[in-house]
């Protein structure tokens, strides 16, 4: 049995903590990033992480930045063998790192070293990747540059958007969370240093990404959609006004970029820089999201609008 000290914040990092909480392994520590204000009313929330400690009644703890010195020393007291961090959210220091015999195990949402950074799954499919998969790394002071511990690769569906990925990802590496410590504690655990050489990134997310380039073709519109979903969301503008745009695929229909091309019940056709993208929903501001044929009655949209003006 080890005594683990859990780093995590989003709902990415669930299924990690509840499977040690399931396991032999004692969680004797959360630490998590502080309540924030979320959503339209922006009021305070916990992150989900801490809902789940809770719950099972394991102390928390939740610094505004980890790099204060007394935290490492906080750390360490606990007598904890290992730090296992999944999307804590803050980079660690190295009085983190060392505050535990075994340092610290991370779960990253690709097949490192492709794809090190805040958003891998994102951009995996913005990029328009066919596969992807959970990398058990050891972290080191870099961005993902630790040596790697276990991995696993899985398919990525034609229709997966990020929300989707997460779902399949996030249990996957809880199970092989697990795998890599009865490998640890049997002695059998090995690491296997990343080559810089094969590194791609991947930053974190701003809202300008979700904004539609029409010119592009339309396989490409269609993965930028699909890496955006659910945040920050695909968008472009109608009548200078933004218009949120859903469940795009590519149809082979040609026109100028930009401009929509007609209605049917794949959604609303829009022209691209090579074929066209068909857009199943819809959203406008301060509207409720609807289905594209919906929206299309009584709005001043229409066969040779152009969107993304």
């Amino acid at each position: 049995m080890l005594r683990i000290v859990f780093m995590g914040s989003p709902d990415f990092a669930v299924p990690a903590l509840e499977a040690l909480i399931a396991s032999p392994h004692e969680v004797v520590l959360v630490m998590t990033q502080p309540d924030k204000p979320a959503g339209r009313g922006k009021r305070v929330a916990a992150p989900s992480v801490k809902l789940v400690a809770e719950r099972a009644g394991i102390p928390i703890v939740q610094p505004k930045s980890a790099r204060k010195p007394e935290v490492g020393e906080a750390l360490r007291e606990t007598g904890a063998d290992l730090g296992v961090v999944v999307a804590y959210g803050k980079i660690l220091p190295r009085a983190v790192l060392d505050a535990f015999p075994h340092g610290c195990f991370n779960i990253h949402g690709s097949m490192l070293p492709r794809y090190r950074g805040a958003a891998p799954i994102q951009w995996a499919l913005i990029n328009g990747e066919t596969r992807t998969g959970v990398t058990i790394m050891k972290l080191d002071e870099g961005m993902d540059t630790g040596p790697m511990l276990l991995a696993r690769e899985i398919a990525i569906e034609p229709d997966d958007t990020s929300a989707d990925l997460f779902e399949r990802l996030a249990p996957l590496g809880a199970e092989l969370l697990l795998e890599a410590l009865s490998r640890l504690e049997a002695g059998t655990l090995t690491e296997t240093p990343q080559d810089p050489a094969l590194a791609t990134y991947a930053p974190m997310l701003k809202k300008a990404d979700g904004i539609l380039d029409f010119s592009l073709p339309a396989n490409a519109v269609r993965d930028r959609v699909r890496g955006v979903t659910p945040w920050p969301g695909a968008t472009t503008t109608l009548n200078q006004e933004p218009l949120k745009l859903f469940g795009a695929t590519v149809v082979d229909r040609e026109g100028p970029a930009g401009t929509v091309l007609g209605f049917e019940a794949a959604g609303i056709i829009v022209g691209c820089g090579e074929n066209a993208c068909a857009f199943r929903e819809v959203q406008a501001a301060g509207r409720k999201r609807v289905s594209a044929v919906d929206f299309s009655r009584g709005r001043t949209v229409s066969v040779g609008t152009i969107l993304g003006d």
